[in-house]
């Protein structure tokens, strides 16, 4: 058989098989297209669009082509597909039909489509009508391949598209498939509006997908003598898409094209008469539909007159109230404002912008407008005076976060930042640079290869401030690189940074934390760039643990691969520094319970590496730095939030360094940092609590810096502004920030204590305002979110996919006073609280939100889109008078209703389908997403991906319309569709005549698939409703409070052992004394209490009031504070074992039970008998004594009934007895509330809280009493009942199973235990001013903790006697107790040292010269703290320099010295009072106290056995000396004078002795430090070497000689043995580098000769 007939046929078909039209002919074709939108199941609405028409194609010339549309309709589409019909929009056609037949000219060649030609008149969306059809004749032929994939250019841009070609034999076709994967793209035309911070998460996108689309093209062609011919052309395009993952189910939008051969016709298309201009190619081209918003289609005629109009209508109904469409309006005003030109703002402007109303709209809607006219204009106002500072910052925020980044937009506010006035003005100055940082970000977003020049203004600025040292300048230039992001700046920042730069030297250490948090937006772009950078100022330990751990938050931020995790963790492995090793560990500690996807391998990271660190920091305190990471993420949703805080603390201080927080979002595979707020706090809390300023005292200076002179190379710590900032970032971009340092304090406080002259005018100012009142009115609508994103379809249309929200809020004031007798205008402020003050207010706050998200087709001609709207509707009114008579102690509150608003709140969510055109806006149609009636068919789901390629087209030739999505792989299920959720729930206050509903309707589609996209498509309502009732009429509710002796007037129900009685109006005071006369009635009855239960028919109110009262605990003498125990709150092994002892703390009462009054008692008697006596004996205290407070809370009614409640207090001097009656006013109604209070002494107090039916429905009662547990004093509180609420009952038992979850996360023991059934019991032993043990017995648990640190010192014992001398002053009592439980301690105990950080060691004092025990170590000297011991003294004794008192204490003959600047202070006339510092000195047991919180030292302790010295919390990491820095960072404790960290113990306490001056002086200290020589040669780096110590070593003076010596090992540095060491050499060999460490002999005491010099 030959095979040369198959293989011509072949041949034939891979050479002609490209279409061709012949010249000279016209081929006819019918070309129908639709496009709709909506969920893929029949029987819910849909929108969309149809177009059908001849076709005509004639070939003009070579590789010419005309096109031209005959008979075009377009058809509108919005019902429940299928069984609605498309809807023919004639005037639409009619008003586009000139130009849809107007002729196209393309070129075509090959099967490729050129470039395009056609008139101007014929829109860009017309030309995309045509580009859609011309994409089904694009055709890239292999004629060597049957199967190929290529990138193919189309309408929808260049993407991946695979051919199938095949050959019907018999009927003489060639059959060919091209599908197309609209997700792999190598140039997409998409346009994406309001995205630019969105930071796209292709791990989130790895198993689901949040958009996604593809489409298929079935050709059937015919070989031809001419070429090929396209008999027809089946197309079928699907995009999906869901914010929640398509997996879970997606709306969609489907384009069908269907074209058919007719016939060839022997004429041609000829083209009109006019110029054929380029219109580019068959690529889409973005037209009207970037400035048309897709939630409501206008039909501008007369833009500027339109604006008018929507000016008038949102002036004229938001003037009391927000009106429910006035966020849709303010979105129509911000549409018609991008239609006009510069001049038309302008004219605008000139007619309103003297009209306040009016005014404000139009500033709040140009930033909205988003393009540069708008930005232009504001410039022009703001440099013309034209608006305020704050009105034009207020702008200028708003405006470069909604302007489109364009070079127009950047030039304009870069000639903004070099004006003479942005510059003269701090913060419109700071807003601006933000913003131009902010524009070149979001320019270089959508052009990535956008250059660095456009920073070059910024770069300058930087330049000239370092060059100038203006810092503060250069922050803000730091800023404004960190919001732009480029990567070309990062040289820039580095030479900025230590290591990178010489100028970083001179900078200080604020500008390097700026230059480091500059990096993070560059790292999106290039993180390894950034890294690079990051890890070197990281791994360098000479630099800030600030610094370092902000070069951590950065590396962090860039996703590190494995390798540089476990670099970081090597390096805090083997770093001293605390802080940076428990900031860096306690992030990846948090990091390995990650579940966000984009940092799944940081986390797989952390988790080998934490397994490295925890062994040497998982037990580190809260006080050192840390970060706190938590996310949730759900993956099937592709949705998910992170938080994270990054608390810096280089000093383990109270308050932290600073604190940056930050929320992240995540959604549809994209993330954003929504929120960020970094606040720096250093220096804050010793600016308010230090003095105010040190005493300019020459003599204290110089005697503190001639101290530190005998030191050996001290250096002061950099002492650093006091500042606090804080700064807000949305969505990665600074916005503001505002800097607090002494300055701004100052001016604070003078703003506080007004001049005299300001004073006056304020009160001026505020009696005007108190005689005639005032009223306002302040609206504020916002465009809150503006994002979409726009893509072409097959068809020509644009697919849009938007989210808008717009609010508006509005709030309504209006205040009037009068005062009697009437201020005059010299009156005193006091004189108002001897007034009789009349008050009336009203106020209606109200909002109004509308939200859109939007799918579907958007053009300014027509729209068909699917919509789900949400709008949420509030407004709070209320009136309130108000009587205020402070004399008669008589306070009234009236709560007026306001008429014609019930409906406070109400919420709307609902899904539909719109269609209409501009030729015919009231022709809109509107179809809910889920119609009312379910047709009775199957529910049919498409299968919408799967088989595309094979399926699409199967039988669109059956049909002149285009078939439904009837696909092979559909699956009919049946579903019974459920009811509508309806549920209404009232609450009706009958004693106040209102009535409050909350209504809530739900529909969706959740019956058809369970996903959260389908739970939000429907109909969803929820309002609040607060109604009158109609009976009875409530004219307002009363509110009265009567203090003091005229409350008994005010009772109006009398509760008291006869039972109770309403009074009537009358004389009050009659019918209480004919109730008093008989006199207290001894009724020995006890209580009663009723077990049943009894319905009651009213309402009740469920109120409470609580009232403390606060005894002095008294030591009964034989128990005793322990305070002298350091407990250690890390060591969680001693904590487990201690944890039995506090589980049977065993409570013993200190104290004799009697009634502290009563003498008819025996002391026998117990508690409760007294109690019970008490009680029964008045049960009520209305039968002995008047109130004190009488609150009613009442309507006032128009058929003049009683109603409402009073409460009633009432206090018993004589038996210290206090009781609170609650009672219901209405006749017959028995519920009460009663609380009793006694005091049986001064150790236990008892109250009796009872409620119900004449109180005798449930009953609790309340012990608390003071004991001991041990030797520590305790407080036992005891709460019992017989009887509560179930539903009490159960709330707190779901409080106790939620508190039991972190019971283990802090610290607390938690045991089952099956303890008493109706009982509480507290117990709470004091081990300390600041630490107690505590047990809490539930029925079901006991809860205990050992050690619990307080963070405030107990008023008792020592403090209770300090505070004591601080009068009244309530304020400086609670700093006090603040700072001393804060308050680090150091401690000497003869040789041996405790220091701040708790590192212990020893101690070997030289003889008679002093040391530095502990000082202030910044360049204040606020204090030294100087160690001495004499020879042959056994007890230590210390020297105190502070303000300009030198303070001694010594002990003699064993009894306490002290002198004050020489003079010695007998221990009788102590306390001493400095008399202008805050420095105190009294006796403290056997020793001796001093106290200088002001200045740093927190408190001194000084006896015989013991020295220890407090510093407050705010001198943290500033102190220096042997007690050490009390920074937290214990491996860093050995810090000498010069910096250097000693390698022993000896050494660093001699490094701190102030060293003789001469062997003559007369403080017989004849020691100093000097380098000495290593006595033996060594060979060093293959030469022989001489060595020096670099740590110098204690050594006796010239002509003395050591008497006791010790060894001390120390570092040496080494030098040729020919190198000539002058006096110059040997000082400058201690700034050397170790070498190697030897032993050497250190000096302690000396014996010099009388011939020393």
């Amino acid at each position: 058989m030959s095979h040369k007939p198959m293989f011509a046929r072949f041949v034939f078909l891979f050479i002609i098989l490209a279409p061709e039209f012949s010249i000279g002919k016209t081929y006819v074709y019918k070309y129908e297209a639709h496009l709709l939108g909506g969920l893929p199941e029949e029987g819910l609405a849909r929108a969309g669009v149809k177009i059908q028409s001849k076709v005509f194609m004639s070939a003009v010339g070579v590789d010419t082509l005309m096109l031209k549309l005959v008979d075009p309709e377009i058809f509108e589409y919005s019902g429940i597909w299928p069984t609605d019909a498309f809807i023919p929009a004639t005037k639409l056609t009619s008003a586009l039909l000139a130009q849809l037949t107007t002729p196209v000219k393309f070129e075509y060649a090959n099967g490729v489509v050129g470039r395009m030609y056609a008139p101007a008149g014929v829109t860009e969306t017309v030309m995309n009508i045509y580009r859609g059809l011309l994409n089904i004749f694009q055709l890239k032929i292999k004629k060597t391949q049957n199967v190929y994939e290529l990138q193919e250019p189309g309408v929808q841009g260049t993407c991946k598209t695979h051919y199938v070609i095949s050959e019907d034999t018999k009927a003489d076709r060639i059959l060919l498939t091209k599908t197309k994967d609209l997700n792999q793209c190598q140039e997409p035309i998409i346009k994406d509006i309001g995205l630019a911070y969105l930071q796209t998460c292709p791990e989130c996108l790895a198993n689901g997908k949040a958009l996604k689309g593809a489409s298929a093209v079935k050709y059937t062609m015919k070989p031809a003598a001419t070429g090929t011919l396209i008999l027809e052309a089946s197309s079928s395009e699907l995009i999906q898409f869901s914010p929640f993952n398509i997996i879970n189910g997606a709306a969609q939008m489907e384009a069908k094209q269907l074209l058919t051969f007719l016939e060839i016709q022997s004429h041609t298309v000829q083209p009109i008469k006019a110029d054929y201009l380029p219109r580019g190619s068959l690529q889409y081209e973005f037209a009207t539909e970037l400035l048309q918003t897709p939630i409501q289609l206008l039909r501008i005629r007369n833009a500027e007159a339109q604006i008018i109009e929507v000016l008038n209508h949102l002036v004229t109904f938001n003037e009391v109230k927000v009106h429910d469409d006035a966020p849709l309006k303010f979105i129509e005003l911000v549409q018609l404002l991008r239609e006009v030109r510069y001049e038309s703002i302008q004219t605008l402007w000139t007619q309103y912008s003297q009209r306040p109303d009016y005014r404000h709209w139009i500033l709040s809607a140009l930033p909205a407008v988003g393009n540069h006219v708008t930005l232009r204009f504001i410039k022009e106002k703001y440099l013309s005076d034209e608006l305020s500072d704050a009105d034009a910052t207020l702008a200028l925020v708003a405006s470069v976060h909604m302007v489109t980044a364009d070079l127009e937009a950047i030039r304009l506010v870069e000639s903004l930042i070099s004006s003479r006035k942005v510059q003269e003005h701090t913060l419109p100055r700071e807003v601006v640079m933000l913003g131009y940082g902010t524009l070149v970000y979001k320019y270089c977003v959508e052009n990535p290869t956008c250059p660095s020049e456009l920073l070059r203004p910024i770069l300058n600025i930087t330049l000239n401030a370092v060059a100038q040292a203006d810092h503060d300048r250069l922050v803000i230039a730091l800023k404004v690189l960190g919001n732009a992001g480029h990567p070309g700046t990062l040289k820039t920042i580095m030479k900025l940074l230590p290591n990178f730069g010489t100028a970083a030297a001179n900078l200080p250490h604020i500008v390097h934390i700026n230059a480091l948090l500059a990096m993070r937006n560059i790292a999106k772009r290039e993180p390894k760039l950034v890294q690079d950078v990051a890890i070197q100022i990281f791994s360098d330990k000479t630099l800030s643990s600030e610094l370092r751990m902000v070069a951590a938050m950065v590396l962090f931020e860039t996703k590190l691969p494995m390798g540089l995790v476990t670099v970081l963790a090597d390096t805090v492995l083997k770093d001293s520094n605390l802080h940076v090793g428990s900031f860096v560990y306690t992030y990846m500690k948090a990091m390995t319970k990650n579940t966000s996807p984009d940092l799944a391998s940081v986390a797989a990271a952390c988790n080998v590496a934490v397994k490295l660190l925890s062994p040497k920091f998982d037990r580190l305190s809260s006080r050192y730095s840390r970060t706190f990471y938590l996310d949730v993420y759900q993956n099937p949703w592709l949705m998910g939030a992170a938080a994270s805080a990054f608390y810096i603390n280089d000093a383990a201080t109270l308050m932290p360094k600073g604190v940056l927080a930050k929320a992240r979002t995540y959604l549809a595979g994209a993330y954003a940092d929504v929120l960020e707020v970094g606040v720096r706090t250093e220096g804050i809390q010793e600016t308010l609590l230090k003095i105010p300023a040190l005493p300019e005292n020459a003599d204290r200076i110089t005697k503190m810096r001639e101290a530190m002179k005998a030191l050996s190379e001290w250096r002061a710590d950099p002492k650093s502004q006091p500042l606090a900032s804080l700064s807000v970032k949305f969505f990665g971009q600074e916005i503001g920030f505002v800097n607090i340092d002494k300055a701004v304090v100052d001016d604070m406080i003078e703003v506080s204590f007004f001049p005299n002259h300001k004073f006056k005018m304020i009160k001026k100012i505020f009696l005007k305002l108190l005689q005639s009142g005032f009223a306002m009115h302040y609206v504020k609508p916002l465009l809150l979110a503006e994002v979409r994103r726009i893509l072409p379809t097959a068809v020509g249309l644009p697919m849009e996919l938007s989210f808008y929200t717009s609010a508006v809020a509005a709030t309504s004031l209006e205040f009037h006073a009068k005062v009697t007798p009437p201020l005059q205008q010299n009156f005193h402020l006091s004189q108002l609280l001897n007034s009789d003050i009349s008050l009336k207010a009203a106020v209606s706050p109200s909002l109004s939100v509308h939200t859109f998200a939007v799918m579907g087709v958007n053009t300014a001609l027509l729209q068909a889109t699917v919509v789900s709207r949400g709008k949420v509707y509030t407004i709070v009114p209320a009136k309130i008078e108000a009587n205020l008579d402070r004399i008669k102690g008589n306070y009234k509150l009236h709560l007026v209703p306001v008429p014609n608003i019930d409906k406070i709140a109400s919420v709307l969510v609902d899904t539909f389908a719109v269609a209409r055109n501009v030729e015919d806006l009231p022709a809109v149609k509107v179809t809910p997403m889920i119609p009312a009636a379910w047709p009775s068919k199957p529910i049919i789901e498409s299968s919408l991906l799967s088989g595309l390629a094979s399926s699409l087209a199967g039988d669109m030739s059956t049909s002149t319309e285009i078939i439904r999505n009837d696909l092979p792989n559909q699956v009919p299920r049946t579903q019974k569709v459920p009811k509508a959720y309806e549920r209404k729930v009232c609450a009706l206050l009958e004693s106040f005549g209102v009535k409050a509903c909350t209504m809530i309707q739900s529909r969706n589609a959740l019956f058809i698939r369970d996903s959260l996209l389908y739970a939000i498509v429907g109909n969803h309502v929820v309002w609040v409703e607060v109604s009158r009732v109609p009976d009875p009429v409530i004219e307002k509710i009363e509110i009265e409070i009567q203090v003091g002796k005229e409350a008994a007037q005010k009772i109006v129900k009398i509760i008291n052992q006869s039972g109770e009685e309403l009074l009537e109006d009358g004389n009050v005071l009659m019918k209480l004394k004919k109730i008093l006369v008989p006199g207290p009635k001894n009724r020995t009855a006890s209580i009663s209490i009723s077990s049943s239960e009894s319905t009651r028919s009213s309402s009740i109110l469920s109120s409470g009031s609580s009232s403390r009262r606060k005894s002095k605990m008294i030591d009964g003498g034989s128990s005793s504070i322990s305070s002298s125990s350091r407990l250690s709150s890390d060591s969680s092994s001693r904590s487990s074992v201690l944890s039995k002892e506090v589980y049977e703390m065993k409570f013993t009462k200190n104290h004799v039970h009697q009634h502290p009054i009563s003498t008819s008692q025996g002391n026998s008697r117990s508690s409760a008998s007294s109690y019970e006596s008490i009680y029964n004996k008045d049960k009520f205290l209305a039968n002995v004594v008047d109130p004190t407070v009488t609150i009613l809370i009442r309507p006032v009614r128009a058929d003049q009934k009683v109603d409402g409640y009073q409460i009633a207090a009432y206090y018993d001097k004589v038996n210290f007895r206090m009781q609170l009656i609650i009672a219901n006013l209405v006749p017959n109604n028995h519920w009460r509330m009663c609380a009793d209070g006694f005091m049986l002494s001064q150790h236990k107090l008892m109250a009796k809280v009872n409620w119900g039916l004449e109180c005798k429905q449930y009953q609790t009662e309340i012990t608390a009493e003071t004991g001991l547990v041990g030797k520590d004093n305790a407080v036992r509180m005891k709460l019992k009942w017989e009887k509560l609420p179930s539903n009490m009952k159960r709330y707190a038992e779901q409080v106790s199973d939620y508190m039991s979850k972190f019971a283990v996360d802090l610290g607390v023991n938690l045991a089952k235990a099956n303890n008493p059934q109706k009982e509480i019991k507290l117990s709470v032993a004091i081990t300390s001013d600041t630490r107690v043990n505590f047990e809490l017995k539930t029925p079901r648990r006991t809860w205990s903790k050992f050690g619990m640190k307080l963070p405030i010192s107990l008023p008792s014992g020592d403090t209770a006697a300090e505070i004591e001398t601080m009068q009244d002053s309530w304020i400086d009592k609670i700093i006090y107790m603040v700072t001393k439980a804060h308050a680090a301690e150091c401690i000497l105990k003869k040789d041996k040292v405790i220091t701040f950080n708790n590192r212990k060691f020893r101690n070997e004092i030289p003889n008679s010269c002093y040391q530095v025990l502990a000082q202030d170590c910044s360049p204040e000297l606020k204090f030294i703290v100087l160690l001495r011991k004499d020879q042959g003294q056994d007890n230590n004794q210390i020297n105190v320099k502070i303000a300009d008192i030198d303070v001694d204490l010594l002990v003699k003959n064993n009894n306490i010295l002290v002198n004050i600047n020489g003079v010695e202070i007998p221990l009788a006339n102590l306390p001493y009072q400095h008399p202008t510092a805050q420095i105190q000195i009294r006796r403290r047991g056997d020793g001796i106290a001093l106290h200088a919180p002001s200045h740093g030292l927190q408190e001194i302790q000084f006896d015989i056995n013991a020295l220890k010295v407090k510093i407050v919390d705010w001198m943290r990491g500033q102190t220096c000396g042997l007690c050490g820095k009390a920074d937290g960072e214990i491996r860093q404790e050995f810090l000498t004078p010069n910096k250097r960290i000693a390698d022993n113990a000896v050494s660093f306490a001699h490094s701190w002795v102030l060293s003789g001056k001469s062997c003559r002086d007369a403080s017989e200290c004849f020691m100093n430090l000097q380098s000495v020589k290593l006595e033996q040669q060594l060979i060093f780096h293959g030469q022989e070497s001489k060595c020096f110590s670099v740590e110098p070593v204690l050594r006796c003076l010239s002509g003395c000689v050591p008497v006791r010596t010790t060894a001390v090992t120390v570092g040496y540095h080494c030098v040729p043995a020919d190198s000539d060491l002058n006096s110059d050499g040997l000082s400058s060999i201690l700034e050397k580098s170790i070498d190697l460490r030897e032993t050497a002999e250190a000096h302690l005491s000396c014996s010099c000769t009388a011939q020393c010099s």
